[in-house]
């Protein structure tokens, strides 16, 4: 399963470890993923989802985002 947030897009980001002598090695920044059942109003139904805590923080602020425009 891929590291993606479900509802952000948040991936993987890549950078370097840095040694006290400069010596640069590539290392991945992993998102903090977390599944969480999420009410889905719309559906009236529990909805099983991969999130990431900052994705968690803004669904409980303003709710999950409505998929019909």
């Amino acid at each position: 399963m891929s590291k993606r947030c479900q509802i952000t897009g948040t991936t993987v980001l890549y950078g370097n470890h840095v040694s006290h002598a400069n010596n640069k090695r590539r290392r991945r920044f992993l998102p903090n993923l977390q599944y969480k059942r999420v009410w889905d109003e719309q559906s009236k139904k529990f909805v099983r989802l991969r999130l990431t805590a900052r994705a968690l923080k803004t669904i409980t602020k303003k709710g999950l985002p409505s998929t019909s425009k």
